[in-house]
């Protein structure tokens, strides 16, 4: 497929690092107007204490409402496993439309089993305002962008562009931090690759920015670079690795990691649009924990 790739347009990218769960989300603005959009936000959670907080969603709220931007959409690049969505908190306050790849009607049905969710859980993606499909666009202010599928990670995983830069989920990390894991329900190993060969086939100085960093090797935490940078040294797909030896590589990483701190809530939270589960007659609210499920 053929995508709108536009690099004279140049947003004004400003991002916002979760420590607790080493996530970056981001504010995208149209320079030539006061449009924006959010990627990947993140609403706060004491798990041991079953505590929801939005420490994080309100210093986004705060940067938006002082610079007197207007919230157009809410860009959430796949079903997150490691964190929690503030996206409706944020859209109660700001307004915006809130938009997924259409293939979280996948991740919903697989993990509405998972979670013994029953007929009431809604399987058909209507806890957003947009499913997208692969090369599908929408307007930021003037600016055009796109949604390009990139799926490996999870099903439904995509990578949105806009002008010269792209938001690319969970589909790499920086250079020295090589990939995201495939190894989830609905990931696969040879579909990360062929993903990733979708985004490195972008322009060279296309930058890309990455929903999480660790800091290998005790390094600072990154979250900025760019096509050609990745192409020439990406530790798991950089100078021309093949498909083969990444299945392989990446395979056995994957049979060595544990399972994210916050992948019970996170899937329950994430998969309703980030709303939390529906009260019960009393009025409380809870999440499930599936044994020997995942």
């Amino acid at each position: 497929m053929s995508y709108p790739v536009d690099m004279s347009v140049k947003p004004e990218v400003t991002a916002f690092f979760d420590p607790a769960t080493n996530t970056i989300s981001y504010v995208v603005k149209d320079p030539d107007s006061a449009s924006c959009a959010v990627v990947d936000s993140v609403m706060d959670i004491d798990y041991a204490a079953g505590r929801i907080a939005y420490e994080h969603a309100d210093q986004i709220i705060s940067f938006i409402s002082k610079k007197g931007l207007k919230l157009e959409w809410l860009i959430e690049t796949h079903v997150h496993a490691d964190h929690l969505s503030a996206a409706p908190y944020i859209q109660d306050r700001l307004g915006g439309k809130l938009g997924i790849g259409r293939n979280i009607t996948v991740v919903q049905d697989v993990f509405g089993k998972v979670f013994n969710e029953g007929t009431e859980f809604r399987r058909d993606g209507s806890q957003f305002d947009r499913l997208f499909d692969d090369g599908d666009t929408y307007k930021i202010g003037g600016m055009t962008a796109f949604a390009m599928h990139t799926p490996g990670h999870t099903p439904a995983c995509m990578t949105h562009v806009v002008g010269d830069a792209a938001f690319v989920g969970d589909t790499l990390f920086m250079p020295d931090g090589g990939s995201a894991r495939a190894d989830f329900p609905g990931g696969d190993a040879g579909e990360l690759y062929d993903s990733i060969q979708k985004v490195l086939a972008l322009p060279d100085e296309m930058r890309l920015f990455m929903c999480h960093d660790y800091g290998p090797n005790g390094r600072d935490i990154q979250w900025e670079t760019s096509v050609g940078e990745e192409k020439k040294h990406n530790i798991h797909v950089g100078n021309g690795t093949t498909r083969e030896a990444f299945i392989k590589l990446r395979t056995e990483r994957d049979a060595s990691l544990d399972m994210p701190k916050l992948i019970i809530p996170s899937l329950q939270v994430n998969m309703r649009g980030g709303e939390l589960p529906e009260p019960d007659e009393s009025g409380k609210r809870f999440l499930k924990v599936p044994l020997n499920s995942l």
